[in-house]
């Protein structure tokens, strides 16, 4: 393949598996910095390609122009335009499908994901269950590209720099010389999501230390206000409503230590190079959904208790009983293991 190559990515959604593409295109521009690459996603999700001078984002507008088979072809026309040399196509659903027989037909090799949907079945079956570590979507994602003639070692990739936060936005930044701390309690299903009463006793912990500044992430208007309970201005922030994505990315690059869910903040905190500690319940990082570099920092339901766990890949099925399974994770545990982190 052309080491001067243009090269289409798409990874359309969500915000976790967008955020999980970043590592893995730092390393192939910096092992191919002639490379030009074109990734298909949610503008959104822009200010995560910032730092790559040869990235550029193709906006999908899949809920309004784009839509449906019509909104498909009009995108692929648009996309024929920019005369791209190959195609890695790390989502692998509907959409993309449909565009790669257009590709193929103008002769543009088109190269797909594994997502090993096979091992993910046996991982999280209720009987018969294969436990095992599976490769990480870090993994497939690299694997499109050594297909392609792009070999790629993940674990010598620098990643994104710490960025500035300016005007009054920055004043956010100013803990004295205290430890900055980013938790984002919430996630896309009850199953992954830590007990609030317990992510209390977590902040009551880091707070009672002194010697730490808590930032909370999440979105929405319930989501506010849940957090505004732990919230003192002072020493722990609720960032909701305060800052745009590009600043909220600015602050997680300056923390010290990241807790998060099996969700998209935590990916956003892995992909600058911040420890990030993960609480998983339903779902365990053997499905290769841990964040970048940080394996070691997941912290899982106990299995003695619930062995069926993972009962799914995305958390979204639970049996009977294991709704609030993450919740045998001890808050003591997670301050302890921040602690550990926030001193390294």
């Amino acid at each position: 393949m052309n080491a001067k190559a243009h090269i289409l990515v798409i990874r359309l959604s969500a915000m976790g598996d967008v955020a999980m593409t970043v590592p893995v295109l730092l390393a192939l521009t910096q092992h191919y910095p002639e490379l030009k690459i074109t990734v298909l996603t949610r503008a959104f999700f822009t200010p995560m390609f910032s730092q790559m001078s040869n990235v550029t984002v193709f906006e999908a507008d899949v809920k309004g122009a784009h839509k449906g088979l019509l909104g498909l072809w009009n995108l692929y026309k648009a996309l024929k335009k920019m005369r791209f040399d190959a195609v890695a196509d790390l989502h692998n659903v509907l959409r993309s499908n449909v565009l790669k027989p257009l590709f193929r037909l103008d002769l543009v090799p088109f190269y797909q994901i594994d997502k090993g949907r096979n091992e993910k079945r046996a991982l999280t079956a209720r009987k018969n269950k294969v436990f095992a570590q599976l490769r990480t979507t870090h993994q497939r994602y690299a694997d499109v590209f050594s297909q392609m003639g792009y070999p790629i070692q993940l674990e010598k990739t620098t990643l994104l720099k710490k960025e500035t936060l300016s005007g009054n936005r920055a004043k956010l930044l100013y803990p004295g010389n205290k430890k900055i701390i980013g938790i984002a309690p919430f996630a896309a299903f009850e199953g992954k999501e830590y007990p609030i009463t317990q992510m209390g006793e977590v902040i009551k912990g880091l707070k009672d230390k002194g010697d730490y500044k808590i930032f909370l992430f999440g979105g929405g208007t319930e989501e506010k206000r849940r957090l505004d309970q732990f919230a003192d201005g002072k020493d722990c922030v609720n960032t909701i409503g305060q800052l745009g994505f590009a600043e909220e990315l600015a602050l997680i690059s300056n923390l010290d230590v990241m807790l998060a869910m099996d969700s998209g903040n935590a990916h956003l905190a892995a992909m600058c190079g911040i420890p990030t500690v993960t609480l998983w319940g339903v779902t365990h990082p053997f499905a290769g959904f841990a964040p970048f570099g940080q394996q070691a920092h997941t912290l899982v339901a106990d299995r003695h208790e619930f062995p069926l766990i993972p009962t799914s890949v995305y958390g979204n099925k639970a049996p009977e009983g294991y709704e609030k399974a993450i919740a045998s994770i001890a808050p003591q545990t997670v301050v302890d293991k921040i602690l550990e982190l926030s001193v390294t």
